[in-house]
């Protein structure tokens, strides 16, 4: 797992990563040098090391720090602990709501796990597994119940992650839609996708 070295100079440190962010979206992991962060951020590249002992470490630190504010996210998101339907919603809601405003972070955790090592890899996997088993779980206990139409909820966990999680690769804040609009039209689509009659739900809220 990534190392930071040193206890201080943490709005520094906080710099050095957003430039990674910034940089390993735009280039790559393996195009961005050392110094490139640190001319980015405005310091010398001896500055950078009182920080992270390599740019490994940079690259694990970005990924970890965003896998673990997103299942902190969820963790407090309010209906993740309802029924089944209301959880399955709740679930796409925050992950749409949560990815667009994140597009860069979502593409390196996906393009650059390739450029893991092997111990920085385990980490950012068991955290990836971690988020996917809250979907799983909710669909499991769905089907179990009757509530969702699905043969699998392993397989239709990772289908459904991976349409929600698309909307990052071509959401545009000038685009025809708004955020909010696209995430009503991504919450349809998962709760059709599983058998709920979520329309007829739209209308009755709308008649109540």
């Amino acid at each position: 797992m990534a190392r930071r070295v040193g206890s201080t100079g943490e709005k520094t440190a906080r710099a050095i990563r957003d430039a990674a962010i910034v940089l390993f979206a735009e280039r790559g992991y393996a195009a961005v040098s050392m110094r490139a962060l640190a001319d980015h951020v405005g310091i010398q590249v001896s500055a950078l090391y009182n920080h992270f002992e390599t740019k490994q470490d940079v690259l694990a630190t970005v990924m970890v720090e965003h896998l673990e504010e997103v299942l902190a996210s969820w963790e407090a998101m309010p209906g993740r602990n309802d029924d089944p339907e209301r959880a399955l919603e709740a679930f796409a809601r925050f992950h749409v709501r949560y990815h667009v405003d994140r597009q860069r972070e979502v593409f390196i955790s996906f393009m650059e796990l390739r450029s893991l090592e092997d111990d920085n890899f385990r980490v950012v996997e068991a955290l990836r597994k971690s988020y996917e088993h809250e979907i799983r779980d909710i669909l499991e206990t769905g089907r179990k119940r009757g509530i969702f139409d699905i043969k699998d909820a392993h397989v239709t966990a990772m289908a459904l992650l991976a349409m929600v999680t698309g909307v990052t690769t071509w959401f545009k804040p000038t685009g025809r839609l708004s955020a909010q609009e696209i995430e009503e039209v991504y919450v349809a689509m998962v709760m059709q996708a599983v058998g709920a009659d979520y329309q007829t739900a739209i209308d009755q809220k709308k008649a109540g």
